[in-house]
């Protein structure tokens, strides 16, 4: 039975963005960075705490920097050329076209478009994108992970798995059901689409196989196979949430083999949130956990732009999510459970995969640590109990779905980690993404706001506008341009390379105090076939 696992797994907040004075200075801030342990809490998902301080290991790796090193109290000068920028931001672009059929695309989506720029070393983002091959439909996602990129890592690789099994009808999953039982060739139920450095991981596979195949079992039980009515909504909670079960259980598990075992305890105890569209003709349902956020481009009949949000933050700034917390807790942990507007007073999402810190009781977590690897006994993380933690679980994985139906106007989607809304308001996003894929640049006058511009330079922004066509053509990818404009924008709007370089050459460890990891992925729709399903009704 092994040649299955193969075919089903193949081989294969608001931050601070403040502008670098004068040069790029490395030690920007020397309160922040050279003697201070002080570190603004808003860039973290955790506090900062002595008690857990490795508890942010990854995310916050810049940390333990501020211990240990020291910079160079003179300013130092570094321009990237604009090659080494493109060189930079196209690193991990990635583009798809959906393939026509006898000269005529049926698909409502003619393609995607993404990209990754990192802030951590390594990047704690991961994008997925496959078509459904047993099923029509293709599922787009960004995962945004904390306390290290292994739970994000896991998430990208097995939840359009659990979401297309979830979607199969009876007779399909008996189908395959047999053909596993038998030792038969399956055919794939996922084409995914996925850029060269997009990592599966080959150890894990068998694994992961089997805590999938227990999951569709479930399913042909439950299923007498008498309707094939299959509600795409329920279907995306189902698959989240026995997802995010089964990387639970498994850390419980354990494996005899001790890499894995560490692996699957890896990924149970950091976090990931994610934010997922599937899309089968002109239905469109975005499932979100955390605050990722998926935005909608449509065009007016002006030929202006305006931003649909298609996704809700869980986070304390959503009044809903702070209520439905309290209600799932006694009234006197009413204080409690949210404080400094994060949860316990530690995590910045309300909802995510793993982060079993906040899901399994106290007796559990000291059993599997007491019983794991040593590396996990070493982690002090591990061992911290989070205060005022009476009532777990505090954290679910379970998503809200939204359900839009398309119309010729809805051009585009965005799916992008919060890396991209901390730096950029939603409008300006949908705007330079619609600008750019209708090739509408740059033709209305220069706005300026209230600033009073002199001569110079007002000469200097039609210098950078000229710049800036120029750049719009370089960009090939639209999740690229995008990339460009929420680092390199200046107050005007328009891309400032010198900011682009000076942002972009910042050392790994400072990185992270002016951004996050962003992840975009653009997904444009095709209005002919869109109208065309209209017409048909």
């Amino acid at each position: 039975m092994p040649a299955p696992t193969q075919l089903f797994f193949p081989l294969i907040r608001n931050c601070e963005l403040s502008r670098i004075y004068g040069t790029a200075c490395y030690c920007h801030h020397r309160h922040l960075c050279c003697s201070s342990s002080y570190i603004p809490q808003s860039h973290l998902r955790y506090t900062p705490h002595p008690a857990y301080a490795t508890f942010c290991r990854s995310k916050e790796n810049w940390w333990q920097y501020t211990q240990g090193r020291r910079y160079a109290s003179t300013p130092q000068k570094f321009y990237l050329t604009p090659p080494q920028v493109n060189s930079i931001l196209k690193a991990n672009e990635y583009s798809f076209k959906v393939p026509e059929f006898d000269g005529k695309n049926v698909s409502s989506v003619l393609g995607f478009d993404s990209n990754q720029l990192p802030a951590n070393a390594p990047i704690e983002d991961r994008r997925s994108a496959a078509t459904c091959l047993q099923t029509r439909g293709m599922l787009l996602g960004v995962f945004d992970g904390h306390a290290g990129c292994a739970c994000s890592q896991a998430v990208s690789e097995r939840l359009f798995y659990y979401i297309a099994v979830s979607l199969l009808p009876h007779e399909t999953l008996l189908e395959i059901e047999n053909a596993v039982e038998s030792g038969r060739a399956l055919l794939p139920i996922l084409q995914w689409h996925k850029h060269p450095n997009d990592y599966f991981s080959k150890e894990a596979s068998k694994l992961y196989f089997n805590s999938l195949r227990t999951y569709w079992q479930e399913l042909i039980d439950l299923n007498t196979g008498e309707s094939d009515d299959i509600d795409v909504k329920e279907a995306l909670i189902n698959a989240f949430k026995r997802l995010d079960n089964d990387i639970s259980l498994e850390a419980q598990v354990g494996d005899p083999n001790s890499f894995l075992n560490y692996l699957v305890l890896r990924v149970a105890f950091s976090g990931a949130t994610a934010c997922v569209a599937h899309v089968d003709g002109v239905n469109l349902h975005v499932a979100n956990t955390g605050d990722s956020r998926a935005m909608l481009g449509v065009q007016e009949e002006d030929g202006s732009w305006s931003a649909v949000t298609l996704s809700n933050d869980h986070n304390a700034q959503n009044e809903s999510e702070l209520e439905r917390l309290k209600l799932e807790h006694p009234k006197n942990e009413a204080k409690s459970v949210v404080k400094q507007d994060r949860l316990l007073g530690l995590l910045m999402p309300f909802r995510a995969f793993g982060d079993v810190k906040f899901k399994w009781s106290i007796d559990l977590q000291k059993r599997v640590i007491e019983s794991g690897p040593d590396q996990l006994n070493d982690n002090e993380y591990t061992k911290f109990i989070p205060p005022n933690y009476y009532t777990p679980p505090y954290l679910t994985a379970e998503p809200e779905v939204i359900y839009h139906r398309l119309r010729p106007q809805d051009k585009f989607l965005i799916l992008a980690t919060d890396g991209l809304w901390e730096t950029m308001h939603r409008q300006d996003v949908v705007r330079i993404v619609g600008e750019y894929l209708t090739g509408m640049h740059h033709q209305q006058p220069i706005a300026v706001g209230g600033y009073k511009v002199t001569l110079g330079q007002m000469h200097g922004l039609l210098t950078e506008r000229r710049a800036k066509m120029s750049s719009v053509f370089e960009d090939q990818n639209a999740a690229t341009h995008l990339i460009r404009h929420a680092v390199g924008n200046n107050e005007f709007g328009t891309v400032d390379h010198e900011r682009l370089s000076k942002m972009l050459s910042l050392p790994e460890e400072l990185a992270r105090m002016y951004r996050d990891d962003i992840t975009i992925i653009v997904v444009q729709f095709n209005s002919h076939v869109v109208g065309a399903y209209q017409n048909q009704e």
